[in-house]
Order: structure tokens, then C-alpha cells, then sequence
């Protein structure tokens, strides 16, 4: 399939003028415009992602990550403010992941009607409300609409930060810029090294209430950044409020919401299965699935997803990759304190080459634009690792488990650069927004999905047998997401 005429959610075909789901009269982002003058940020032709520009959108994409791990630090305190237990306190970590996984491709979709650097700020700006509120919360209750906030607020940035980059570089005919993709890898690496520790350090000093409150001087640096490094919009026409409103296909949003929202509870609590949200699941979806098969403007364009193949293959890996890797990054951790005997502090040192070798992968294939190979490789080092896990026992020397570690760094590395580029080059531009916010769905999806597994294997205590047992597990998804990548030849070599 050509570059012409590759489909996608939230657009049809790449290469028209008006993006799906778009009102009437609006442009792509980023085209320049009869009459417009030159825009602040606007790239030089040698330089066209100075740090300038790319830094508030990297600097937006790592406020999602940074708040989902942030917040297990103040967890006990919050608790003992609010007299409530570790059941309720964790409904904190929920609730931010199934609204971003549920806002992700609606901010997609937004931005494909009001331009994704008017989304983006907006997003911003949701932040910077949800700072205020968790920082002031009189109760749990503020607490939980302020997490909301959050997960919607950082789920605008990604998306649109990938339609912007993806406006540019078109713009420009710079093609598949791969450094640029694989900065918002490391940017994505980096905040696993520093969400615990900038929570622990916050929590230590200033409280669990900082946790919330750091999000109002990093929404305020990052808005500042964005006014003064990010071009404005194209200029869109005016469109009536009704149809601006059928342009938003809030049925489809709402039917979405609910298919995802009871399959991730569902997937949560496997360990007991709520059998009737899977069959919510399962009614929501089909219903979303025809409502967008009829829709004039819809939130996801289905029938461009189904002629899709390479499209769904990778959201499949992306599921996969997920999955397997916090699957690992977790249940490693639990094993290695319950079955293997460390202090948590010698674990985490133990964990920090999974982000360091990620971060120097990801940038070394960024550099040399690899897609298909860094995908093998992806699939081979989950294999390793799993072969490394079945040996492992309670007296595994310590030097074993930083190569285990850093085994797992290499899948990871690999598969998120790999992954995202494939999205980029088989999304066309006026569908990019919705399609990265559904590739975070895919994401969230994964997350979840291993907090279940971990409980399946382990059971009440983290021990030898339960970690081979998850081996065997990682093996699976390792060979899976080899096979997939060795049976596609629609994988591209390279970013060009």
C-alpha cells in the first residue's frame, strides 16, 4: 500500500486535503495558508526540530508516565490523612489510567478539528487545573476528580504532539524523522527512572500533596514553552456550533468509553472475573463498532483500521510488548524482594539497567532508522530473558539478575522505538493524532492486562515456582511478537 493511500483510524486516505471527521472547510494542521504570516517556531530548512520546538512537546508527552508513577509514593499517606486503606488509595493509580486510555484518540480526534497545538495547550491547561485541585483537596473525593483531570489533561499531549511533528515534517519534506521518534522513546524511558525517586524525594520533603502541586510549575514551564517554541494552528474557518457538535461523534465517544472502561476492569481482576464486564465489554464494543461503521464523522474510522493490516499488526505487538514488559519490570521487582531476599533498595538499583540499556538502544537505532530488525531483536531478547527467569532461583548472585535486567532494558529499547516508528510510517497525516492516542490505548491496555498475570502466577507470595511460571508466560508473548514481525513483510527495513 502506498503512502497515498495508507488507512487509518481518524482518516480515510493520506494525500487529500481535509482531514476525516473534519467540519466542513477545515485544513490539515500545519499546511502553510494563503495570507498567513510566518508563525514563531517556525523550522529552519537545515534544522527543522530544534530542541525549541521539540522540547515542550517531549517535556508534555512525559507528564502522563510521570504521574502514573509518581503517585505509589504517597499512597500510605494519603491513607492515613483520609483513614482509608490500600484497596481505596489504589483506585488513585486506576482512575488515571482509564481515563488516559479512554482520552487518548478522543484528544486525537479533537485535534483533527481544532488543530493539535490549540489541543495541546488545552490539555495543559487541564493540568494545571487538576494541580490546583489535588493540592487544595479537602477530601478523597478531590483527590480522585483531580487524577481524572490528569489522566485527560496529559492525554492531549502525545497525539498531538505526533500530528505536529508529522505536520512538520511533511511540511518541510524532511521524511520519517526516526531522532525525533526516538526522542520521545527516551523521553518515555527517562521518566521510569525518575517518577519513583521524584516522588519519593517530594513526598519526603514537602508531602503527598506535592505530587499534585508539581503539576502547576510543570504545566506553567511547559505552556510557557509551547506559546514561545511551537507554531500557531492554520487559521480554520467558523462552522456552526451543530455541526461542529456532529463533527465530535459523542455517541461513538461515550460507546468507546464504555467498551474500554468495563474490558479494563475486567482484565484487572482476572484473579476473580467479573463475567458480566467482559460481556459489557463485548456489547460496547460491537455497538461502538456499528455506530462508527454509520457515522458521518466518526471518533475511529473502523473500516479504515480493518483495511489496514500492518496498522492492527502493530497496535497487536504494541498490546504484546506492554504486556510482557510490565509484566516483567513488576513481577521482577516482587521476586526478587519476596523470593530472592533483597532489600528494596538494592532491587531498585538492581532494575536501573532495564531503563539505562532502553534508553541507549533506543537511541542507537533512532540514529540508523531500523524498524524490522530492532523488532527481531525485540522478540529474541524476551526470549533470553525468559530462558534467564526459568534458571533464576533464591540464591541467583546478584551480577545474574543486572544481566536479566538489562536482557529485558534491550526488548524494551528495541520494541518501543520500533513500534512507534511503524505507526508513524503507516499512519497518513491527517489520521496520526487518533491513531497514536489508540496506540496508547493498546499501551494502557497492556499494563493493566499484567497486573492480573502477576497475581495468577504469584498468588499470595512472590516465590521460585511463580516466576518460572511467568517465564514460560514472557516466552509466549517473546515468540509471538517474533513470529509476527518474522511473517510481515510489511514491516519496513528502515524509517524512509
Amino acid at each position: 500500500m502506498s503512502g497515498a493511500q495508507r488507512a487509518t483510524p481518524g482518516g480515510a486516505r493520506q494525500g487529500g486535503a481535509q482531514p476525516a471527521g473534519a467540519p466542513p472547510g477545515a485544513t490539515q494542521q500545519g499546511e502553510p495558508q494563503p495570507g498567513v504570516p510566518h508563525q514563531q517556531g517556525e523550522a529552519r530548512a537545515d534544522r527543522p526540530f530544534g530542541f525549541r520546538y521539540l522540547g515542550p512537546l517531549l517535556l508534555g508527552s512525559t507528564l502522563n508516565p510521570i504521574n502514573s508513577s509518581m503517585i505509589a509514593t504517597g499512597l500510605v499517606g494519603i491513607g492515613t490523612e483520609f483513614h482509608l486503606g490500600p484497596g481505596q488509595t489504589a483506585s488513585l493509580i486506576s482512575v488515571l489510567y482509564l481515563f488516559s486510555a479512554v482520552m487518548q484518540p478522543t484528544m486525537g480526534k479533537l485535534a483533527s478539528l481544532f488543530g493539535p497545538r490549540r489541543v495541546f495547550i488545552a490539555g495543559i491547561l487541564i493540568l494545571l487545573a487538576a494541580g490546583i485541585v489535588g493540592a487544595l483537596a479537602p477530601s478523597f473525593g478531590f483527590l480522585l476528580a483531580s487524577r481524572a483531570l490528569i489522566g485527560i489533561g496529559t492525554s492531549a499531549a502525545y497525539p498531538t504532539a505526533m500530528a505536529m511533528v508529522r505536520a512538520r515534517a511533511d511540511r518541510l519534506g524532511v521524511g520519517v524523522p526516526s531522532r525525533v521518534l526516538g526522542a520521545f522513546s527516551i523521553a518515555a524511558q527517562v521518566t521510569v527512572v525518575v517518577g519513583l525517586p521524584l516522588g519519593g524525594i517530594l513526598v519526603g520533603t514537602l508531602g503527598w500533596r506535592a505530587l499534585f502541586s508539581v503539576n502547576i510549575p510543570l504545566a506553567l514551564v511547559t505552556l510557557a514553552a509551547t506559546l514561545v517554541g511551537v507554531e500557531r494552528d492554520a487559521p480554520r474557518p467558523s462552522v456552526p456550533w451543530r455541526e461542529l457538535v456532529r463533527s465530535l461523534d459523542l455517541p461513538g465517544v461515550a460507546l468507546f468509553a464504555g467498551a474500554v472502561t468495563a474490558l479494563l476492569v475486567f482484565l484487572s481482576g482476572l484473579g476473580d472475573p467479573a463475567w458480566w464486564l467482559g460481556v459489557c465489554a463485548v456489547v460496547a464494543g460491537g455497538a461502538f463498532v456499528w455506530r462508527e461503521r454509520h457515522a458521518s464523522s466518526p471518533l475511529i474510522d473502523v473500516r479504515a483500521l480493518a483495511s489496514n493490516g500492518p496498522l492492527q499488526r502493530t497496535y497487536t505487538r504494541q498490546l504484546l510488548v506492554g504486556l510482557g514488559m510490565y509484566a516483567c519490570m513488576y513481577g521482577m521487582s516482587q521476586w526478587m524482594e519476596q523470593g530472592r531476599g533483597l532489600a528494596p533498595e538494592v532491587v531498585g538499583i538492581v532494575m536501573v539497567p532495564l531503563s539505562l540499556v532502553s534508553i541507549v538502544v533506543a537511541r542507537l537505532v533512532s540514529l540508523r532508522g531500523w524498524v524490522r530488525m530492532p523488532l527481531v531483536l525485540a522478540g529474541l531478547a524476551f526470549l533470553a530473558t525468559a530462558v534467564m527467569m526459568v534458571t533464576a532461583n533464591g540464591s541467583t548472585s546478584i551480577a545474574v539478575l543486572v544481566i536479566m535486567t538489562s536482557l529485558l532494558g534491550l526488548m524494551n529499547g528495541f520494541g518501543g522505538f520500533a513500534n512507534q516508528t511503524a505507526l508513524y510510517m503507516q499512519s497518513p497525516a491527517d489520521g496520526i493524532a487518533v491513531a497514536a492516542g489508540l496506540y496508547r490505548t493498546f499501551s494502557y491496555m497492556g499494563a493493566i492486562f499484567s497486573s492480573s498475570l502477576i497475581g495468577l502466577v504469584f498468588g499470595a507470595q512472590a516465590t521460585d515456582p511463580g516466576f518460572h511460571s511467568l517465564a514460560w508466560v514472557l516466552s509466549g508473548i517473546g515468540g509471538a511478537v517474533l513470529v509476527m514481525t518474522l511473517v510481515d513483510r510489511r514491516i519496513p527495513r528502515v524509517a524512509a
